[in-house]
């Protein structure tokens, strides 16, 4: 066993070797945060009050079919960046791939903030998203570049909503399933398409009860290991009810004592392109890395 540095960290990184999270947390790394709305102007199509009535009168309802529409649609294309804060320290994490929602599966991107490992560049690292499980190339930390490394999602203490430094896009919608107060704020755009703004609070562990079997494990595992089970988030949604963004608030804490300090997470995922094609394939066993994991 490879011997722990006198760190403090959230459970979630001592259950997961260095990753995307982990190295920010070791050197940290300021990063000015994108947004991804454009506000609805004069090329944005109105909705008609039959319309806005209708996506006003029931928005918790509405929100917990969401991941099912995702489903409906097949596939797309996502862009994730995940912001976290502590300290007065600001580093963000940003993704890009695609998702099949029918088959849960999906394959991004992940490229770490400039000098938050350490280095003046760092290739991307390919994440794999599976039913309860995150496997991970060119992750670094003593693993061959050809090699991957595999991670079961319902072990961490964040159900890899947050250790990959992606939140994974089935995932991320589930936890809408859990929505228990929502309000309509209102028309805007993304991308050029109108979508309809919702904000509210979901329960972690009502959203773990709902969602599918692949993201129960997990989502309760995010139940127990967050500061709190809520999350805040805001949802866009277009006329066909599917998430083009949601963005979700989530806060652990770093330590076990009273000095720990709290770590705010904003993770956003943005989707876009139903329908694309979509093919991954998952590691063979002879792709995998069985050595240590040192620490960078």
């Amino acid at each position: 066993m490879v011997a722990r540095q006198h760190v403090k960290v959230p459970p979630l990184m001592r259950v997961l070797p260095p990753g995307p999270l982990r190295e920010w947390t070791r050197r940290s790394a300021a990063a000015a945060a994108a947004g991804l709305v454009v506000v609805c102007g004069a090329g944005c199509m109105p909705l008609t009050s039959a319309e806005d009535a209708r996506a006003a009168a029931d928005p918790v309802e509405l929100l917990h079919r969401a991941s099912g529409a995702l489903v409906r649609a097949g596939t797309s294309k996502a862009r994730t960046s995940m912001e976290m804060a502590t300290g007065g320290t600001r580093v963000t994490i940003r993704g890009e791939g695609v998702y099949d929602y029918a088959e849960r599966l999906g394959r991004l991107r992940v490229r770490l903030p400039q000098g938050a490992a350490g280095a003046a560049e760092q290739r991307p690292i390919t994440e794999l998203l599976a039913p309860g499980a995150l496997y991970m190339k060119n992750r670094g930390a003593g693993v061959p570049a050809d090699k991957w490394v595999r991670v079961d999602t319902a072990a961490l203490s964040d159900g890899n909503l947050v250790t990959g430094g992606a939140t994974d896009p089935l995932a991320a919608a589930e936890v809408l399933r859990g929505t228990r107060t929502a309000h309509y704020v209102g028309e805007t755009e993304i991308a050029g398409t109108p979508v309809r703004h919702y904000r509210g609070t979901a329960d972690l562990a009502q959203a773990a009860g709902k969602a599918s079997k692949g993201n129960r494990g997990p989502l309760r595992a995010a139940a127990r290991g967050f500061a709190s089970p809520e999350v805040r988030f805001d949802a866009y949604l277009d006329h066909q009810g599917r998430i083009r963004k949601v963005r979700h608030r989530f806060s652990f804490l770093n330590g076990q004592h009273d000095d720990a300090a709290t770590i705010a997470v904003a993770s956003t995922t943005l989707l876009y392109d139903f329908g694309v094609p979509v093919s991954v394939r998952l590691p063979r066993p002879e792709d995998m890395y069985a050595g240590e994991i040192a620490e960078n």
